[in-house]
């Protein structure tokens, strides 16, 4: 897929599962249940903490990979250095996203031909990041700063197009999206720890449809 068609799928299905800490067996089941429920995009992302992240998280993106048979858009977040945006590649990631704005990541991950999504906060950040070529600007932590911060960032840069992330919820989302925003990332609605130890996948599948669908009032 080429990095035209990663930025219009992002575009057009507005949202983005963020998993964390899921993986192999676990992280299939979720993918399943949140398939089904219309989900085309997933995040999974590198543990700081963890020595053993690339090749982990690596084997994960070709697992999912070899399950959908490329119909789910796979994205690698917490990417830090470039040497990560290098193994996303290998693994065969779509697009890239920070916690924070690196110069140096952007353009390494446009040099990889991926879509690059930096996390921002202030002004100044979202402004820098856009004019080094960022594709999307990661607002971090969105759901923190409340929507009313939102509303006041979009009214003077409302040129970028941004993504909320964190504590994503229904009415958020909603909220986001009237905003202007081109979507959100969404975390702990969808990938639900406690849902998932119970082995609950049916609703996960239940909440994604109602996200999908706030999602497609959205569409042109």
């Amino acid at each position: 897929m080429s990095r035209e068609e990663t930025i219009g799928r992002i575009e057009e299905n507005k949202i983005i599962v963020i998993t964390r800490g899921i993986y192999e067996e676990e992280l299939q089941k979720l993918a399943d249940a949140l398939y089904e429920g219309g989900i085309r995009a997933f995040e999974i992302t590198y543990d700081p903490a963890d020595p053993d992240t690339l090749a982990r998280t690596r084997k994960n993106i070709e697992m999912l990979d070899r399950q959908f048979k490329g119909d789910l858009l796979l994205g690698i977040g917490t990417v830090l250095t470039c040497e990560q945006v290098k193994n996303a590649k290998e693994a065969g990631a779509g697009f890239i996203v920070s916690p924070n704005f690196n110069e140096a990541v952007v353009k390494e991950t446009l040099k990889e031909d991926l879509v690059s999504m930096p996390g921002c906060m202030t002004p100044t950040e979202i402004c820098a990041a856009d004019e080094a070529g960022a594709d999307f600007i990661k607002l971090f932590p969105a759901g923190t700063l409340g929507i009313k911060y939102c509303r006041d960032i979009y009214a003077p840069i409302h040129h970028v197009k941004f993504i909320a992330t964190v504590g994503v919820t229904e009415e958020t989302f909603r909220q986001y999206l009237e905003l202007g925003f081109t979507g959100a990332g969404i975390s702990s609605m969808l990938a639900d720890k406690e849902l998932r130890k119970a082995g609950r996948y049916g609703e996960l599948t239940k909440r994604a449809k109602r996200f999908v669908n706030i999602a497609k009032s959205f569409s042109a």
